[in-house]
């Protein structure tokens, strides 16, 4: 069973705290959009597509609370039987502006926004229409973007994986062998995943021969939570230092069948240069050197036309003391000291140094890789290659979509988070009145 990382009924939304990861799970309710809006910012939910989906969902608690509210005749934020579509649709467009300002650089968040303000208005001009309408309109538009995730993220699995075995895979193989980087799995979406999608896919079909994984430093995502998931559904793993994926390439390529890279994707410009977790540019270097396919594996609304290439991206840096500094739980020891292999001691989490006093440390989140790396971006409607002259065309991909993928203007800034720090005690000032 796939891990779930959102459990969602109406009226309810928990999400699996990413942060106590690997060692402790735990899940956190989310009743309204500063709950949503504090789990995105401080990282408890991570990975653009997941944070859409907690983002919408979010609000869709607070639409049914207010809904129940209205069934028994009681006022519920600033909102009543007597209020208007208008402003109720108003409300709730505050709401997802306030939520798009807990992470500007994830592009998910701001089409899923821009697609949900355009339904409430819409049913709010209706003839007719009321505050309950526009609520129950949210409701279930919020609710269908949970469930077509993780369809379009099973789709992305498939397309990803045939096209791996048709184009990178040596002919004498019957199981190949890949490398992946951050975590692109359920813990980044609505569920399954977008390159750890490819990979469960790669699984099922039994061609798999073994997934080897990036720690991802300096936040350790694969370490932490790709490992957690790939233990859980039992996939066939080995994790390396983000420092070992070329010599990995070099010595193990012929006898692990290795044929890919698989990473996700923050954010696609409209040239193919992709933005992604720091090291992602590294690994497309090392895989171009050594002849093995690179693809790059996000659904079609990470792809922002808006953005020409990736020199329009500047990259967010975050604090030193991720670098320096590490946190996990002690290791259980013996009487005579030794460790006792990987056992912990529970409720030991501590955080400790692993730099000299006074080092200084850069520490960008995300880099970007050149379209000209890139061999293959796969989406739920296909996968994208370059043409004759090493341009990727979007073609029906893209263009099925512009209709139903409203855009809006999203800051081209990496978000730097408030002071400088990781742990916030709070966020910008909520808009007058929750829905």
């Amino acid at each position: 069973m796939v891990l779930q990382a959102i459990k969602y009924s109406r009226g309810h939304l928990g999400i699996l705290d990413q942060l106590r990861l690997p060692h402790e799970e735990v899940y956190n309710n989310i009743k309204n959009s500063k709950d949503a809006w504090h789990a995105v910012k401080s990282m408890q939910v991570r990975g653009a597509p997941a944070i859409a989906i907690v983002a919408a969902l979010s609000v869709a608690v607070e639409a049914a609370d207010c809904v129940e509210s209205l069934d028994h005749g009681n006022k519920h934020t600033g909102l009543s039987k007597t209020a208007s579509a208008n402003a109720t649709a108003e409300q709730m467009s505050l709401q997802l502006d306030y939520l798009v300002t807990s992470r500007p650089t994830a592009v998910n968040l701001a089409d899923a926004a821009s697609k949900l303000k355009i339904i409430v208005n819409t049913t709010a001009s209706k003839s007719g229409s009321d505050c309950r309408a526009v609520l129950e309109a949210y409701i279930a538009a919020a609710e269908q973007m949970l469930i077509d995730d993780v369809k379009d993220n099973e789709a992305i699995g498939e397309y990803g994986a045939a096209w791996i075995m048709e184009h990178a895979r040596n002919p004498r193989d019957t199981k190949v062998s890949v490398i992946t980087h951050c975590n692109t799995g359920s813990l980044a979406t609505a569920g399954y995943g977008t390159a750890l999608g490819v990979v469960r896919s790669l699984y099922s079909l039994n061609s798999l021969g073994q997934v080897f994984y990036t720690e991802t430093r300096p936040y350790n995502q694969g370490s932490r939570l790709t490992g957690y998931e790939l233990i859980h559904d039992d996939i066939p793993a080995t994790l390396i230092t983000d420092s070992m994926a070329a010599a990995l390439m070099n010595m193990r390529r012929d006898t692990e069948a290795i044929a890919a890279v698989i990473v996700g994707a923050d954010r696609v410009a409209a040239n193919g240069d992709t933005a992604n977790k720091i090291g992602t540019y590294a690994l497309a270097v090392s895989a171009k050197y050594h002849g093995i396919k690179f693809m790059v594996a996000a659904p079609r609304t990470t792809v922002d036309m808006e953005t020409k290439t990736g020199a329009d991206i500047r990259i967010e840096e975050r604090p030193q003391i991720e670098v320096t500094n590490i946190r996990g739980p002690r290791v259980a020891k013996n009487d005579d000291d030794t460790t006792v292999g990987q056992e912990i001691v529970q409720g030991s989490v501590e955080e400790v140094s692993i730099a000299a006093r006074g080092t200084r440390a850069w520490n960008p989140a995300f880099d970007v890789t050149p379209a000209e790396l890139i061999d293959a971006i796969v989406t739920e409607e296909g996968v994208v290659e370059k043409d004759e002259n090493g341009v990727f065309q979007w073609g029906k991909v893209f263009d099925a979509a512009v209709a139903d993928i409203p855009k809006v203007e999203v800051p081209k800034t990496m978000d730097v988070l408030p002071d400088g720090t990781t742990a916030l005690d709070g966020g910008p000032s909520e808009p007058n009145g929750k829905t």
